[in-house]
């Protein structure tokens, strides 16, 4: 899996931010908003504990009522704690752990100097992923390019503009597609990556199984498009050990399991793997082969 990378990268924290900035901030504050309601509430029950204790023993007897209320209160204040614990988990997770995890992806490819075409999936938005492999391949004096494929044509241009503030606007393109029908011909990418995108593929889907078997078909498109011998590194998610077993299924080689990391409150891991040199899958879009000009 390579060695992980410092979360700064010998970068401050508030210059990651400044640079890719935080999507989902309705999110950080619903979680802070309900943790200082929580807080006051705690407070407001401490103040007026034996006020509380008189209701409860209207319903109970009097060792039972003060049970009772000692229980709501300590379950209101470790609701709180839980809340700016979430708040803080989310904040972090969402630019510099990404950030870090960028890096180790970005480090689970023992060879840089050889990739030519690079694919990172879901990546549109900040691009933290995006640009870590074009700095990566800016670092190898690499003719290389990535290519960075989303639903969306939104956040395309921001996108780009933080590859040019990086420096790497010219390693870098964007394209928009389905991760489910991939709009790449057979064999195309030397590295695929793809960074907490491939469990939102099939959300909104009447039933998990069909979820799941639109999840399968994206990982099945991600083989499809890399070259034999090209490697896949995958951070994300709930659904890792789908991930695994569909891949051993298409007989990839190499498929490794990073530890656990936490991150927006839930479990997740990288998996590695390459495409065994002599595996030509097909069944994709009938285009003709890529270059990186016309992603």
């Amino acid at each position: 899996m390579g060695k992980s990378t410092s979360t700064s990268n010998n970068r401050e924290w508030t210059q990651i931010y400044a640079i890719y900035g935080m999507d989902q901030w309705q999110t950080l504050i619903f979680l802070l908003c309900q943790a200082i309601l929580f807080s006051v509430l705690s407070i407001l029950y401490l103040l007026y504990f034996s006020t509380i204790c008189t209701f409860f023993q209207r319903l109970l007897s009097s060792g039972a009522a003060r049970f009772a209320a000692g229980i709501t209160g300590t379950f209101i204040s470790l609701s709180a704690v839980c809340l700016y614990f979430a708040a803080a988990n989310f904040f972090y997770s969402a630019v510099p752990l990404h950030y870090d995890m960028a890096q180790r992806i970005v480090s689970a490819v023992s060879d840089w100097s050889s990739v030519k075409l690079a694919l990172d999936l879901g990546c549109c938005g900040r691009g933290i992923l995006l640009n870590a492999v074009a700095t990566q391949l800016k670092k190898e004096g690499s003719s290389g390019r990535v290519v960075g494929l989303d639903r969306s044509k939104a956040y395309t241009l921001s996108t780009l503009r933080t590859a040019v503030t990086e420096g790497v606007g010219e390693y870098v393109t964007c394209r928009e597609g389905d991760a489910t029908r991939l709009p790449f011909s057979d064999n195309c990418f030397d590295v695929v990556v793809s960074g907490v995108f491939v469990h939102t593929v099939g959300v909104g889907r009447r039933s998990a199984a069909e979820a799941a078997a639109e999840r399968m078909r994206a990982v099945g498109e991600v083989v499809r498009v890399m070259k034999p011998g090209g490697v896949g590194v995958v951070w994300d998610l709930l659904h890792v050990p789908e991930y695994v077993t569909r891949l051993k299924e298409l007989k990839m080689e190499d498929v490794r399991v990073s530890e656990r990391v936490t991150a927006f409150m839930v479990s997740s891991h990288i998996v590695s793997f390459r495409k065994p040199s002599e595996c030509v899958l097909g069944g994709g879009p009938p285009e003709v082969r890529l270059d990186w000009r016309l992603c």
